[in-house]
C-alpha cells in the first residue's frame, strides 16, 4: 500500500517557486515544474539571491552573473519563462521583514494557487540544512499570510496597487512528505538537463553526485512511497 497520497488539485493553474539560490530548484523539484508546464500550468521562479558566494575560489562579482545565466538555461529546459532574481546577500539571508516583503510582493504579482519552497527544518535527510534554505522557507511561509493580509505591508496595496492574494497550497520540498507529485519520464529527463545546466557551479563541487544519479534517485524514492514509478515527495500544507 502506498504511503503518500498523490497531489492533484485541478484548480492549481499558477505556481510560484521561492528558493534561496540558483540550482536550489534543480534537485528534483524541477521535475515537478516540467510536469506542470507540459500541462499548461504557469510557473514562476523567485530566487532571493544570485548565489554569488557559492564558489570558493571565484569572486562573487563574477559568480553572481554566471550563476544567473546558468539558472536561465535551467529554467528554459523545464519551460519556465518568468524568472526573478533578487540581490539579497548570499550566505547570510535572513527571514526578516524585508525578505518577507519581497516575497509577499511577488505573491501578489503572480497570484499563485500554490507556492513551492524548501524546508525550514534544521535537520534534513542529507544532514544539516543550509542557513539560506531555512531562511527562504520560513520567509516564504510567513509571506503567504502577509500577502493575504491587507493590513500587513500596506504600501504594497496603497503605493504599488497590489491587492491581497490568498494562496491555496504551500508545497515544501526536503521535509517529511505528506503527498507526491507524479512525474512522467520526459519531466525527469528535463529535470536532469536542468541540473546539468549549472555546469560551472557543479564543476566547483568535485564530490557532487552526477545529475542523473541524483535526480533519478530522488524521484524513484518518491515514486516508491506513492506506489507509482516516479514522483516528487512534498509536504502539502493547505493555506487560506
Amino acid at each position: 500500500m502506498a504511503d503518500l497520497e498523490l497531489f492533484d488539485d485541478p484548480d492549481v493553474t499558477r505556481v510560484l517557486c521561492v528558493v534561496a539560490h540558483p540550482d536550489d530548484m534543480e534537485y528534483g523539484a524541477s521535475a515537478a515544474v516540467a510536469q506542470w508546464t507540459s500541462h499548461g500550468i504557469e510557473v514562476a521562479y523567485l530566487l532571493l539571491t544570485s548565489g554569488e558566494a557559492g564558489i570558493r575560489d571565484r569572486d562573487p562579482a563574477q559568480v553572481g552573473p554566471l550563476r544567473a545565466r546558468e539558472q536561465r538555461r535551467a529554467c528554459a529546459t523545464v519551460g519556465v519563462e518568468d524568472l526573478t532574481i533578487l540581490d539579497l546577500p548570499d550566505g547570510v539571508l535572513e527571514p526578516d521583514l524585508a525578505t518577507r516583503r519581497h516575497v509577499a510582493r511577488r505573491i501578489r504579482q503572480v497570484r499563485p494557487h500554490a507556492i513551492l519552497c524548501t524546508t525550514w527544518d534544521l535537520e534534513v535527510p542529507w544532514g544539516l540544512n543550509h542557513a539560506d534554505h531555512r531562511a527562504a522557507g520560513l520567509a516564504t511561509a510567513d509571506a503567504i499570510r502577509d500577502a493575504d493580509n491587507p493590513w500587513v505591508f500596506r504600501e504594497l496595496r496603497e503605493q504599488e496597487g497590489l491587492e491581497p492574494w490568498s494562496t491555496r497550497w504551500l508545497l515544501v520540498t526536503g521535509a517529511t512528505p505528506t503527498h507526491a507529485i507524479e512525474l512522467g519520464a520526459d519531466a525527469v529527463e528535463k529535470a536532469v538537463a536542468s541540473l546539468e545546466a549549472h555546469e560551472v557551479y557543479l564543476a566547483a563541487l568535485p564530490d557532487h553526485p552526477a545529475p542523473r544519479e541524483l535526480v533519478t534517485g530522488v524521484v524513484t524514492q518518491g515514486g516508491a512511497a506513492a506506489g507509482v514509478e516516479r514522483a516528487l515527495g512534498v509536504r502539502a500544507i493547505r493555506m487560506g
